[in-house]
């Protein structure tokens, strides 16, 4: 398998925090093609000493991807891309959905019945 480096970019002007940046740089990269299922990831600590930011803000993005089934990290190997940003996209919606029903004070259960009761 081979290693990509994708051209990972952050804007220090943004408002939008700096983990979330480089997790959607990553997103894009996937999605395009970039970096494709099954490909290693740099270290943590290389995409942070390409963008200027500190190694705990990439680890923290990566977490978040993991989280989105995007990568997957075993101990002892590299990170690899996992799935596609697609699914990607539909976890981290699902996981909204279940932060907003929780603010409305939906349980869980609750929230599977609205679902299942779509159309």
């Amino acid at each position: 398998m081979t290693s990509t480096m994708m051209d990972v970019k952050i804007d220090r002007s943004d408002p939008t925090l700096l983990h979330d940046q480089v997790a959607a740089q990553i997103r894009r990269a996937i999605a395009d093609g970039e970096a494709k299922p099954g490909e290693r990831l740099p270290p943590a600590r290389d995409f942070a000493a390409v963008m200027g930011v500190n190694t705990n803000t990439v680890l923290r993005a990566l977490r978040l991807l993991r989280d989105e089934e995007l990568l997957e990290f075993r101990r002892g190997h590299a990170i690899r891309v996992a799935g596609t940003a697609e699914r990607g996209t539909v976890i981290a919606k699902a996981i909204e959905l279940v932060q907003l029903a929780r603010q409305n004070g939906y349980n869980r259960a609750e929230l599977l019945e609205i679902i299942q009761g779509l159309p």
